[in-house]
């Protein structure tokens, strides 16, 4: 009995040393591994250094190296503008709705895609559904701006099934930009991101299925109890990786579609540190509030990643 656990223990091993021979055999992957190091540590690390001029009264003539340390200064300076406190919420609430609609659309979209059985429409469908990905965001918010102007095709089907009398200006009023803003990231996105979900639908044994039909289960019971319990590690998988990016809520739509007329509402952090961290000249605060955003999405990325671990859940780390 021992011999043999001995003999199992000894399959199991996994040679840890490194020989050059071993080097040489695998030189080609080193070398481009290597290379990819390279290209993370001097544009996503070396970056970093730049977090200095949040904690300095930053001159560019006199460098990071050379202007006054100020320590949290500008951070209460943030904290103190009821301008950023203002952004912080748009972009909270847009982040918030972005995900939950984004992520509910394209499980829903995948889902039903699944269900298609001809697989030429499917394929089809699923085509149309994620060219809209590929799309600039100058070319999705034109076509917006065409579909929502005041002659428009939304505000002639309105008027013509008499919903409206007279056509609207959506974009003069605040209390249409962010559901605007959900639209144009669900009609962009969906179909991109539920590719995902349908390769995880696709990894799931179809005995199941087949078992379900035959305990009499239909199709809103098979995808009640096999579909979506078959893709829920993937569910929660970018749930988790999507929540860091609440306030990631976007830079260009708002940018492209905002106005003096709903500036309370479109501004986002990324607008705040364009304008005042960049065309402003205070690069210092724009840091500051770069720093905080990353804080933040780090905080939340833990914070779940602890939620589901404690719920016994599919977790990151």
């Amino acid at each position: 009995m021992s011999l043999t656990r001995k003999k199992k223990e000894k399959v199991n091993e996994v040679p840890t040393k490194i020989t050059w021979k071993e080097i040489k055999r695998q030189k080609v992957l080193l070398f481009w591994s290597f290379l990819i190091v390279v290209y993370g540590v001097v544009f996503y690390y070396l970056p970093l250094a730049g977090w200095v001029m949040a904690f300095q009264n930053y001159k560019p003539k006199d460098g990071i190296f050379h202007s006054e340390f100020i320590g949290l200064a500008k951070f209460e300076q943030l904290f103190h503008d009821a301008t950023f406190l203002r952004v912080i919420r748009n972009t909270l609430a847009m982040g918030v709705i972005n995900l939950v609609v984004c992520f509910v659309t394209a499980i829903t979209f995948a889902i039903l895609l699944n269900e298609l059985q001809n697989n030429n429409r499917k394929k089809v469908v699923q085509t149309i559904s994620y060219l809209p990905h590929f799309l600039s965001w100058i070319i999705v918010t034109g076509i917006l701006h065409g579909a929502l102007s005041g002659s428009g095709i939304i505000n002639e089907l309105l008027v013509a099934f008499h919903i409206i009398d007279s056509p609207i200006n959506f974009f003069a009023h605040p209390k249409f930009f962010w559901p605007i803003v959900a639209f144009a990231n669900i009609w962009k996105e969906t179909g991109w991101n539920a590719i995902i979900y349908l390769a995880a639908i696709t990894a799931i044994d179809p005995c199941l299925y087949e078992a379900a039909s035959i305990d009499g289960a239909g199709r809103w019971e098979r995808i009640k109890y096999v579909t979506l319990p078959g893709i829920k590690p993937t569910i929660i998988i970018l749930l988790l990786m999507n929540v860091g990016n609440v306030l990631n809520a976007g830079f260009e739509i708002q940018y492209l579609l905002g106005n003096g007329l709903v500036k309370s509402v479109s501004e986002t952090i990324d607008i705040y540190v364009l304008k005042w961290g960049i065309s402003q000249g205070d690069y210092a605060i724009g840091t500051a509030a770069g720093i905080f955003k990353s804080l933040v999405s780090i905080i939340l990325i833990v914070v779940a990643n602890q939620i589901a671990k404690h719920n016994g859940e599919e977790r990151l780390f």
